[in-house]
């Protein structure tokens, strides 16, 4: 059994306001993507059918923002295909042609307008930063010219173009392919056309598009108008039943196109045809499959890696450690992880993972407590996976031990084993745990001190060095100390009800218990090394299906606490409030099986196997088929954040793969 390929009939793609904000995403494996709305308007200053970035560059760069295609007739009168943004006061009368769309085998536009029926294909092939894009004319009255106008932005991701003096507006033909290099410090774009029976034209003809309206941007608080450079047009003869294939790239053209698409293509549908004969994936599982790749990626030494989501987040240590478990693992890709887990090794300096990495430790960013802790975490499941890697082993056990030694006897981020074996960390103006939003005047969610999760990390840390260092005797009294100590502090009781109680989420400096009712008193009751037992186990779920617990995920705050906000929206103050104080974060429900499985064992696997697979209406809520980084506390919890979050979709199969050992 497994799930139908999204897809999107006319009446959908009438909501004009649903449909721009409906997105596909296509990343090509070595950090780069294409992405836009199902409407073809841009909307986001990410939205771009090329994006990457250059050789000798740190940041990610978009240079083809789109293709801008109309059909001219016989008559001379124009056909346009799509809309850049829309049309002051007239909405969006391009889109008025889109038929249909589907996200399968790859983002396919079906159009039709007088009388003529054609099909827009966009396909990012993996291991290169190039985009292909198909146009076949299904139907026509008479022959006709595709034009297609290649507007270009050349700027790094996170900024906007605008018009300027210093680009260069010049072009360099070379047989099928026209180069174009607008900004000296970029590499060149090739833009290169494919097999057409009856050739092409490129006409060389610089214009500007001045103003582009990004409206997703102006809902986000950032500035929300952009320029665009178009060198020329291509014009390409085409009758019906006859198609062609465009490819853009950086520095190199592709050599032909429609070869690469075609075995692109096959690969898919292998792929699709493989989950599809696989009868125990659940539809949701199945399509979170289907993208889980879409998060790996290959940097330019050959390292693997996670991209903590899409378009802005790039490779964060914390995201990659708490994800990798479920691209890999629960998708029984247990060589994959150890390759990932290796990769890691030259990063590790003083005892710190990078939550964001760079080319080398160098120009890696130490911001995070818990990257090195959830990556040991990442260790020890592999191990239980079955991994084993004589190569790698003793090294893994090497990088361990610094973590923990480190750790214990201090390290940067204030990091260090206090009197009573736990773990301190942080300060009054520095929040490194993953509630992380910090304003003018300070952290919106203070957590320094000793945060539940990290000291459960830390307790799960100690037990898994005690059983391989070679001082082994010290490192059980080190655990045995710190388990005692997390079992007397971090309970909170009820005063409601008898025997009753939860977590405390930290303790601060003093080391007064804050009673907050927050998601990370789950991460640390759902680990498998843990000090608490299963009464305390018991009362935290209780207290989370109460307070927390939602169709979407976790509420990071309880809705019962006079500080919850239970909407995230509005500018970048107005979310950064409400990050951590309410909103729902899906990664969090992967714990949240984890523990509920501890507590009530196979009695649990209905209930929760609803509860999973009612995410499934998520996948065509923003990112179609992945999960949004966060949702709203209230309901109907509407997606927000990036539209493709690596631990969301990864939870949530780690979480299906959890069920599957019940069955």
């Amino acid at each position: 059994m497994t799930s139908p390929p999204a897809r999107l009939d006319r009446s959908t793609l009438l909501d004009r306001s649903r449909a721009l904000r409906t997105e596909w995403l296509e990343a090509d494996g070595v950090g780069g993507f294409a992405m836009g709305s199902v409407l073809c308007a841009r909307a986001r200053r990410y939205h771009g059918l090329l994006v990457a970035t250059p050789r000798g560059l740190a940041r990610r760069h978009q240079f083809l923002a789109r293709w801008q295609d109309r059909l001219v007739l016989a008559d001379g009168s124009q056909l346009e295909l799509s809309p850049a943004t829309p049309d002051r006061g007239q909405g969006f009368p391009a889109a008025d042609a889109i038929e249909s769309f589907t996200i399968d085998p790859a983002p396919t536009w079906t159009l039709e307008l007088d009388g003529c029926r054609l099909e827009r294909e966009i396909l990012v092939p993996k291991g290169r930063a190039a985009v292909l894009c198909r146009w076949s004319l299904l139907r026509a009255r008479s022959p006709l010219t595709l034009e297609l106008v290649p507007w270009l932005t050349c700027r790094e991701l996170d900024r906007l173009h605008h018009r300027n003096a210093a680009l260069d507006p010049r072009t360099r033909r070379e047989g099928d392919v026209v180069r174009v290099r607008p900004y000296a410090a970029l590499p060149e774009l090739c833009l290169g056309v494919g097999a057409s029976p009856r050739g092409f034209r490129f006409e060389e003809k610089a214009a500007w598009t001045i103003g582009v309206e990004l409206a997703i941007e102006r809902e986000r608080g950032y500035d929300d108008h952009e320029d665009e450079f178009a060198p020329g047009h291509f014009a390409i003869p085409l009758r019906e039943g006859e198609s062609v294939v465009v490819a853009a790239a950086l520095e190199q053209p592709v050599e032909a196109p429609e070869t690469l698409r075609e075995r692109v293509l096959d690969l898919r549908r292998k792929a699709m045809r493989l989950r599809a004969s696989a009868t125990r994936a659940a539809p949701l599982r199945a399509r979170l499959e289907a993208r889980a790749d879409e998060f790996l990626y290959v940097d330019r030494g050959g390292r693997l890696g996670v991209i903590a989501g899409h378009p802005w987040f790039g490779e964060w240590g914390r995201d990659t450690f708490i994800a990798l478990p479920g691209l890999t693992l629960a998708r029984e890709r247990v060589d994959q992880c150890a390759k990932v887990l290796a990769g890691v090794l030259p990063f590790l300096a003083d005892g710190l993972v990078p939550n964001v990495f760079g080319t080398c430790r160098e120009d890696s960013h130490y911001g995070s407590v818990d990257a090195a802790l959830w990556y040991a975490r990442a260790i020890d499941l592999w191990r239980r996976a079955g991994g084993v890697h004589p190569r790698h082993d003793a090294a893994l056990d090497a990088a361990l031990l610094e973590i923990a030694t480190r750790y214990h006897d201090g390290t940067a981020l204030g990091i260090r084993a206090d009197d009573d074996g736990l773990l301190v960390c942080g300060g009054s103006d520095l929040n490194a745990t993953w509630m992380d939003a910090q304003l003018a005047d300070g952290p919106v969610t203070p957590r320094d001190g000793k945060p539940v999760e990290i000291v459960a990390l830390w307790c799960a840390l100690l037990d898994q060095v005690a059983e391989r260092a070679p001082d082994a005797a010290r490192w059980r009294a080190r655990r045995d100390r710190a388990w005692q100590s997390f079992r007397e502090r971090f309970w909170v009781a009820d005063p409601s009800t008898s025997g009753a109680g939860w977590l405390a989420d930290r303790l601060d400096r003093d080391g007064r218990p804050d009673p907050s009712v927050r998601p990370n008193m789950v991460l640390a009751a759902a680990l498998a090394r843990s000090p608490l037992d299963d009464r305390v186990r018991a009362a935290v779920l209780e207290v989370t299906e109460r307070d927390l617990l939602t169709p979407r995920g976790l509420r990071t705050l309880s809705n019962r606490d006079p500080r919850y906000v239970g909407r995230y929206h509005g500018d970048v103050v107005s979310r950064d409030r409400a990050y951590h104080q309410g909103t729902v974060w899906p990664w969090l429900i992967g714990s949240y099986v984890e523990l509920a499985l501890r507590v009530r064992g196979d009695a649990a696997v209905p209930a929760l196997r609803a509860l999973l697979d009612g995410f499934a209406t998520t996948l065509d809520e923003a990112g179609l088929g992945f999960v949004s980084e966060v949702h709203d506390g209230d309901p109907p919890h509407r997606p927000g954040g990036a539209i493709a979050q690596a631990w969301s979709s990864a939870e949530l199969l780690r979480a299906y793969a959890l069920l599957e050992e019940r069955s």
